[in-house]
């Protein structure tokens, strides 16, 4: 096990494209990082990086003490698993996992003593006399991470090990991957796409967008407080709503409006971010997450949800679907709000896979809520949504980063 660090590391291509720039890591030992973004935001090449396998143009990368920069990847004594499995077909599951250790001309008896063990944290056991072709795809998976496992490496990189794999076993897989890591101790670092695997995976999440790291944290911490607009839309299922809004108010009091309809806000708002006084009469960008909304005609009803401390308000609109999700209801509204047009919103429609202009242009912007599935609301009926105008978030509509702090526009990270 050991400490990994990318110290501004960076990555330009013959071609002048730029991957990866000024990124900065400390992973400590034993931690499981993951790296999320959406496709091409550089985290496959900053992995492959570390791996060797990529020549960093700037920077420096550190394993354990020694900076491996020239180091080949066969040295470094780190072990990577892929997407891919890239098994043998033609050996057994044994001879696949130890494959690695006959290459160094490991002594047979420690091989088969490597193996067992393994096989035994993997549940392969009784699989190890058989060919890949007769496996699922979960053991698959199960087998190449064995072949890692048996090498003892320093570290283990992760490249989307579960993109392979349907819906059922990428949970399984996670929860087996969760606990192998958490069982060996070996410091991970962890690549995918996929927001809910950064989620409950990683000790800490580490979001890029276009080569530039934008935010690492610890995952809750990601989610309740996203240091810029990216960070706040990427993470979170459904996405944070994102809305353009305006303050008004006095030192005791605010209120945000938006599409024409008012929200009060508590006075906890204002001093949880002191920034906000310096936009009283600007716009903004407001963010919403989905479970932040209900019904208005369950809160405070006997039996049904009731309104949190930090205060609410309301707004008017119309249900367009209505999704029941069995545990709760996905409530789609609009409001007549401007919509937000800026590169992190951009950026969130392309990797979404939605038409960028006709999903941003328009006076009206479309939210989703989650709702208690006792709501009666169907489709095309008028809907009053409450909303806990103390878990609101607010954005700078320039710069994207979040309010915090005592200046306008400053962010979390300026505060401290």
């Amino acid at each position: 096990m050991a400490e990994v660090a990318l110290r501004g590391v960076g990555k330009v291509y013959a071609d002048g494209t730029r991957a990866v720039t000024d990124l900065d890591l400390d992973i400590a030992d034993g931690e499981f990082l993951v790296l999320v973004g959406p496709s091409g935001c550089g985290k496959t090449t900053a992995l492959r990086m570390l791996a060797g396998l990529e020549e960093i143009s700037e920077g420096e990368i550190a394993i354990g003490e020694r900076v491996v920069n020239r180091v080949p990847s066969r040295d470094r004594d780190v072990a990577m698993v892929f997407q891919s499995y890239a098994l043998y077909p033609h050996l057994s599951v044994r001879d696949n996992i130890g494959f690695g250790l006959s290459l160094r001309k490991v002594p047979k008896a420690e091989i088969r003593k490597q193996v067992d063990r393994a096989a035994e944290i993997l549940g392969l056991s009784e699989y190890l006399d058989k060919k890949p072709r007769n496996l699922s795809g979960g053991q698959r998976q199960r087998v190449a991470m064995g072949r890692a496992i048996v090498r003892q490496p320093q570290a283990f990189l992760m490249d989307e090990p579960l993109s392979n794999l349907d819906a059922k076993l990428r949970v399984q897989m996670r929860a087996e991957i969760a606990r192998i890591q958490r069982d060996l101790g070996v410091t991970t670092v962890y690549v995918t796409h996929d927001q809910t695997e950064a989620m409950t995976l990683g000790d800490r999440v580490a979001v890029m967008k276009k080569g530039v790291l934008q935010q690492v944290a610890p995952p809750q911490e990601l989610y309740d407080r996203p240091a810029n607009l990216f960070v706040a839309g990427f993470i979170g299922s459904p996405a944070m709503n994102l809305l353009k809004g305006s303050l008004s108010g006095d030192e005791g009091a605010a209120r945000l409006t938006v599409g024409g309809q008012d929200l009060d806000l508590p006075a906890s708002v204002l001093e949880g971010r002191p920034a906000l006084r310096g936009y009283f009469g600007k716009d903004l960008v407001v963010g919403i997450r989905p479970e932040d909304m209900e019904d208005a005609a369950l809160v405070g009803a006997d039996g049904g949800a009731t309104a949190t401390a930090g205060g609410g308000g309301t707004l008017v609109s119309a249900a367009d679907l209505v999704e029941a999700m069995g545990s709760d209801v996905l409530v789609h509204f609009n409001v007549e709000a401007a919509q937000v047009v800026t590169d992190d919103t951009r950026e969130l429609a392309r990797d979404a896979g939605t038409d960028v202009l006709g999903a941003l242009e328009g006076p009206h912007t479309d939210l989703v809520a989650r709702f208690s599935p006792r709501t009666a609301v169907k489709a095309g009926d008028p809907v009053t949504v409450h909303v806990d105008t103390g878990r609101l978030h607010f954005f700078d509509i320039e710069s994207g980063s979040a309010i915090w702090g005592g200046d306008a526009g400053s962010s979390r990270e300026d505060e401290e």
